[in-house]
Parts: structure tokens; sequence; C-alpha cells
């Protein structure tokens, strides 16, 4: 692939929008300007009506072996606080873009998923793997701490002990693992990937989006929140959708006993 090929494809069908890394020979690795792409197009999804899920994939033998390290290591002692900007304005506002996507988003995982690329699938709302792929959380690897959003995602979704085992021992975790602690949603064979992604996008993208997009609020929310706060965001985000278009579908496609056509508003 020439230097100057573009690192992220995109294309568009059926309300579903697919972000493909493209960068196979240096392990789908983000450099600074792709990941800026590839929040870009998150937030054009977040935007778009039209748009109603978002694929994540790769080409080639790895799904994304995370951020490109090359600039870092050429880079002269920085001024104190450039880091933790760099951080906070890079791995960490591409990780909150997934999380805050109205639509629900699918990381289609295959070979090694590291460090920032064993996130962005944790990010997710959903984890279709196959069963080669395999979870690095490669920064102690490096002599560097957890960052991408790794210390606020991993003990949520897997406990604190699990977390610390994989965060500082920086161990493979296969994809059969990774389902069992509820990190995967689904684990099939390489042939099976893209049937089993393109299925679950397309039924999502016939859901009602904006009841996916509320409730995908709500959970993520619900981590953050106290009960009140979570009861109160749950009533108000009820009424709000009662008032949609699907809302009204949904009910008398029931009353009528036949399915629904949601249209996404």
């Amino acid at each position: 692939m020439a230097e100057d090929a573009p690192a992220v494809l995109t294309t568009e069908q059926d309300g579903i929008l697919t972000i493909s890394f493209a960068r196979p020979a240096a392990g789908n690795s983000l450099r600074a300007s792709d990941r800026e792409v590839v929040i870009d197009h998150l937030a054009r999804a977040h935007r778009e009506a039209a748009i109603r899920v978002v694929v994540i994939r790769a080409e080639g033998r790895h799904f994304c072996t995370g951020a490109d390290v090359t600039g870092i290591a050429a880079a002269d002692d920085p001024a104190v606080g450039y880091i933790t900007r760099r951080i906070m304005g890079g791995a960490q506002q591409l990780i909150a873009a997934i999380l805050d996507c109205d639509k629900p988003v699918i990381s289609v995982v295959q070979g090694a998923a590291a460090g920032m690329g064993a996130h962005i699938a944790y990010a997710s709302d959903f984890v279709v793997a196959s069963t080669d792929a395999v979870f690095i959380e490669s920064f102690i690897l490096r002599g560097l701490t957890v960052d991408a959003g790794g210390a606020y995602l991993l003990p949520r979704m897997i406990g604190m002990q699990r977390a610390k085992e994989l965060a500082l021992l920086g161990d493979k975790l296969p994809a059969t693992e990774a389902h069992t602690l509820g990190l995967v949603n689904r684990v099939v064979g390489a042939d099976e990937l893209d049937a089993t992604a393109g299925e679950l996008a397309a039924r999502l993208a016939a859901g009602p989006t904006t009841a996916i997009a509320l409730t995908k609020r709500l959970f993520n929310g619900s981590l953050d929140g106290d009960r009140a706060s979570s009861f109160l965001a749950e009533g108000m985000s009820q009424e709000l959708q009662s008032h949609s278009d699907d809302t009204r579908e949904g009910i008398q496609s029931f009353i009528e006993r036949r399915p629904a056509v949601f249209r996404g508003r």
C-alpha cells in the first residue's frame, strides 16, 4: 500500500456507515491523522439521521495494534502538560466519540486488537470477533501506563481484579475468553465474520434508531450516576421517545399484529 494512500476508508449502504482501517502493513496502527479521520466520521454518524449504524472493521491480518508509537519514540522531550493534552485530545477523544455516538457501533475484530485497538472494541456497543482474535493491554509491554480510556472501561466491564490482571501483565486474551468475560458478543470463524457482523448491522439499522440511541445513553450513563439520576433519565428518555414516529408505529403494529417498520425517527 502506498504511503500516501488513505489509511481509513468508508462506505455507506442501507443506513450503515462502515469505517475500515486500511493500513494492514502497519498492523492498522493509528497515526494522529488517522485517528482524527475516524473521530470525524463518528461525529458525522452522530449528526446525520440517514446513518443508523456504524461498523468499524479492518483490512488485513489485524484489527488494530494501537497507536502508531514511532512518533513518540522520535519526539524531543516535550513541555510539561503536552502529553496530557495529546492523550486527552487524541486517544481519549476517539473512545469518547464511540461511547457518545447516538448510533450503535459494531467492532469487527480479527487478529490483534492491542492497546487503543482493544479499547476501540470495548467502547463499541457490539463486538464480533473471529476465533483467531486476541485482545492485548500492550501499554505495560512498552513501559507505558494504560490510556485510551482503559482505566475507565475495563474495571466497569470486568471488575477491578481482572482489569488489573490484564493491564499489569499484558497477556494475550483470546476471543473465547473475552467472550466469557463479557467483552465480546459473538465469536465466529474467520469465514463467518463479515456475514455475522452484516446481519447484526442490518438488524440494528432496521430498528427504532432514536430508541436505540436513548437506551445506549441510559446504559452508559448508569455506570457513573446514582439510582435517582438513572431513574430520572430513564423516565425523561421514555417521554421523549413516546413522541416519535417509531413509537407510534411500534404500538400500531402490535395492535394490528404485524411486523413493525421503523424509519429511525
